[in-house]
Formats: structure tokens, C-alpha cells, sequence
């Protein structure tokens, strides 16, 4: 039989962690308003927040764009191979995707697929902070003059090692940090008899981080006459208005995105058609 639950409760207990990472967040309202002037101003300049997560982090690149209460700007870096998480063993398995976010130069041959400049800035997200991709994605950013914004959990990140080669972390490679709350280990619930913890809370402090993120850009977009194109629910706004906004939003998605891919890489001269004789 399944005990009830009570005050003292692992249920019980994760909510109060819960309400802890809350108030961690809340603690840093003056990053996440700097963070936003920079992602709003790249967005205004008519170009692209990049955010890049592997593993699980992804989450957090998702929850940015594209869902419901988001909008345009930003560009959701996702590798398959670092995240596609599913499946666990076999092809495609999970011991793969975990040696796969540490083998240097992968980072570079991701940012080569587009054309980064100075006025785009860029989101890193990793709980620990210490494997090779997502920090080297933060060092190439930066490289090309990029502003770079972390979000790591301090605690774990601090009591874990590095595997870049100089033992660099991603904070190291960041001009401002946000912390997600979660303790060493990520796991937030600690069960009698049971000798580790379980219940992880990175995903929900990145989570309120990224949205908080999100709200502060919509107002500065909309303060500038720039309103954003935000998907939202037929039930929120009618179904012909959510199609219209959809599709709005995608045109100007892809619309940024096509200048990542048409000026990246040495210039082309692209043949000329000939007229017929």
C-alpha cells in the first residue's frame, strides 16, 4: 500500500525545493533585466538570440522558441545527437549522446553552419557547466564578439570537474551567469533507506529563469514600437487570429534565419542564369 502523504512528505518536500529555486530566481532580477536588454537588443537589430543546450538542457532551448506564449527572434540550436534521449541504449542511445557532448570541436562545426555577428547575442545553457560543447559553443561565441548569457546551477557546477583541457567552465566563458538554484547533484529529495537522491531541479529553475527572460524581452520589444509576434491559442485570441499570428511568426523566423545561412561561410558568386539566344 502507498503511504499517505503528509507535511514531511518527498512530495511534499520537492515543492518546498521548489519554492526555494523560486526565490533564487527572484534573487536575481538585475542579471535576468541586463540579459534582456542585450537579447532584445539583438532582436530589435532585426537579428538572432542563439540558445544552445545539449542533454537535457535542451528543454530550456525549447521552451524558449517555439511554443505557445513565445515569439520570433530567437535561434533554438538543437543537436540530435547531444539530446536525442529516447530511445536510452542501442543506436542513437544515451551513452552515445553523452560522449558525443565532450569531444572537442563539435562546438565549431556547429557554429559553422551560421553566419554569427557581434550585434546577435547568445544563450548557454548547461547545469554543470563542465562539458567540452556547450563550452565550447560559449568560447566560439564570444570569440566573434558575441555577448554570451549562462545559465548553470552554481552549486553543482562548482563541485564538479571540468573536462575542457584547461579546465574551463562555462561560466568562465560568459559575460553574465544565471544561476538555476539546483543543488549539487541536481537531485532535490532525499529518501530514507534510499542512498541517493532523487527528483532533479535544474529544469525547473532554468525554466523560470528562461521565461522570466522571455517576459522582460516581449516588454522592451514592445516599449520600442516593436511589438512581438507571440503564438497563442485559439482560446485565447480566436482561431483566426492564432493562425494568422502562426504564421506571421514563422515568416518572420524564417526571415532571420535566412540571413544565418545566406551569409555564412566564404562569399559565392552564384552562376547567372543565361537568356536564351
Amino acid at each position: 500500500m502507498i503511504p499517505a502523504m503528509n507535511d514531511c512528505s518527498p512530495a511534499a518536500t520537492y515543492l518546498q525545493r521548489s519554492r526555494e529555486l523560486t526565490e533564487r530566481v527572484a534573487s536575481q532580477l538585475t542579471a535576468i533585466n541586463q540579459a534582456a536588454d542585450w537579447f532584445a537588443a539583438s532582436i530589435l537589430a532585426g537579428r538572432l538570440v542563439h540558445v544552445f543546450g545539449s542533454g537535457h538542457s535542451r528543454i530550456m532551448v525549447e521552451e524558449m522558441w517555439p511554443r505557445y506564449g513565445s515569439f520570433p527572434g530567437f535561434n533554438p540550436i538543437v543537436e540530435l545527437s547531444l539530446s536525442f534521449h529516447n530511445l536510452v541504449i542501442g543506436a542513437n542511445g544515451q551513452r552515445q549522446a553523452m560522449f558525443l557532448e565532450n569531444v572537442s570541436g563539435l562546438a565549431d562545426r556547429i557554429l559553422r553552419n551560421f553566419a554569427v555577428r557581434p550585434i546577435d547575442s547568445a544563450l548557454i545553457i548547461s547545469s554543470s557547466g563542465c562539458n567540452l560543447v556547450p563550452v565550447e559553443m560559449a568560447a566560439g561565441f564570444q570569440a566573434q564578439g558575441v555577448k554570451v548569457v549562462a545559465i548553470i546551477s552554481r552549486a553543482h557546477s562548482e563541485a564538479s570537474s571540468s573536462r575542457h583541457p584547461d579546465g574551463k567552465k562555462l561560466q568562465d566563458f560568459a559575460d553574465l551567469v544565471l544561476d538555476t538554484g539546483a543543488p549539487v547533484g541536481d537531485a532535490m529529495v532525499h529518501i530514507p533507506g534510499l542512498d541517493t537522491p532523487v527528483a532533479p531541479g535544474s529544469t525547473l529553475g532554468g525554466c523560470l529563469l528562461v521565461n522570466c527572460l522571455k517576459a522582460e524581452i516581449a516588454a522592451r520589444l514592445t516599449a520600442a514600437g516593436q511589438p512581438p509576434k507571440v503564438l497563442s491559442a485559439a482560446a485565447v485570441v480566436g482561431a483566426a487570429r492564432a493562425t494568422e499570428i502562426f504564421e506571421a511568426a514563422y515568416d518572420e523566423h524564417a526571415h532571420r534565419m535566412a540571413r544565418m545561412y545566406a551569409e555564412s561561410g566564404p562569399s559565392l558568386k552564384l552562376a547567372q542564369p543565361t537568356k536564351p539566344s
